[in-house]
């Protein structure tokens, strides 16, 4: 029996593709270098925000000192701080789904890579009062695909492992469930593809966030 649903942010309950290619960019242009095209983005994110900006510098510049990565992530958590919901949006039909889910009694939360105060603002502002808990990147909790912070929000949500959903769109976010012991469904509408998603081993895939229903049912 499903007793709560964790989510994954960035590319599984908000879009903030053109929001994080932004940030970057203009840190990018502010440190020197040349802009990425936000396409690129979508394999870049997903491990937290120092990997981030090694991908970014790797991009543009080939070498790197991780001097280059202090500057370049400070001035993009300058600028991400500022205006955290800059160009972000929500998915078409998770609000909905998210309200029903809470409305049938199922404990939803968000764990995420993305800075733990960025994650709890991003969440709060586009959708107040939905979720139960919300965590990202702190310095104690290992990053995902570790099961610590999955199991962290488990625990808050007052259930098992087992009574889990855990809901991404990046083969980090199956990993993740999986070595928390939770059944994972894969979604084809954030930054990766089905083919990602299968070879990760995802129990579930869903092209719409309304199909996520039925499994909590289900499962």
């Amino acid at each position: 029996m499903i007793r709560a649903c964790i989510f994954d942010m960035d590319g599984t309950v908000a879009d903030t593709l053109a929001s994080i290619a932004g940030f970057a960019n203009d840190a990018l242009r502010q440190c020197g270098y040349p802009e990425i095209e936000v396409p690129a983005y979508r394999t870049l994110v997903g491990n937290g925000a120092d990997t981030l900006m090694r991908r970014m510098l790797k991009t543009v510049a080939g070498d790197f000192t991780e001097e280059q990565v202090a500057q370049l992530r400070n001035v993009y958590d300058r600028a991400y701080e500022a205006d955290p919901m800059h160009l972000v949006t929500e998915y078409p039909g998770i609000r909905a789904v998210l309200r029903t889910l809470k409305e049938q009694g199922i404990h939803i939360g968000v764990f995420s890579n993305k800075p733990d105060d960025m994650t709890c603002k991003v969440a709060e502002l586009l959708y107040p009062g939905l979720f139960h808990a919300v965590r990202g990147q702190r310095p104690e909790t290992p990053l995902k695909p570790a099961p610590d912070g999955a199991l962290l929000l488990a625990k808050m949500l007052g259930a098992k492992p087992e009574e889990c959903l855990y809901i991404g769109d990046t083969w980090v976010d199956m990993e993740t469930g999986k070595n928390a012991g939770m059944e994972t469904v894969g979604v084809l509408w954030g930054f990766r593809d089905r083919q990602e998603l299968e070879n990760a081993g995802a129990c579930h895939i869903i092209a719409k966030p309304e199909e996520l229903l039925p499994l909590v049912r289900t499962c």
